[in-house]
């Protein structure tokens, strides 16, 4: 239930690609406040127009650390896995997700904004 209701204070369209993994509530000391660490991990579905009979998942990038807006006066951050994929013969061919769409027209961090925005950046990557 937890996971479910924190999913209405992220953005729009975040929780069609990711799901949520863990919420904690952590102390930041040197800060010395509680903040909320909401983790999401990237759901297993190639990007459109691949076929998944000729791509594998391979793990997940390093998690990457991004702060949102506060929550009840409590700093964000949200903890971001993504997979990743490869060819299974071609084996330096990698292939991501664009997330891209989601930072346009949303109301985002400009941390969260640059995040998604980068992921659509580096067209050579599909070939």
């Amino acid at each position: 239930m937890e996971k479910e209701l924190i999913g209405y204070f992220l953005p729009e369209g975040l929780l069609e690609h990711f799901r949520i993994t863990n919420v904690e509530e952590l102390g930041e000391v040197s800060k010395k406040r509680m903040v909320l660490q909401i983790e999401l991990e990237e759901i297993n579905s190639l990007p459109k127009g691949y076929d998944s009979g000729l791509y594998e998942s391979k793990g997940f990038y390093p998690v990457t650390l991004i702060q949102d807006f506060p929550i009840r006066g409590k700093a964000v951050y949200l903890a971001i896995k993504r997979r990743r994929r490869r060819h299974k013969v071609h084996r330096n061919q990698v292939i991501y997700n664009n997330y891209s769409i989601i930072a346009d027209g949303s109301r985002l961090t400009q941390e969260l904004s640059a995040f998604l925005k980068g992921t659509g950046r580096d067209l050579g990557r599909y070939h």
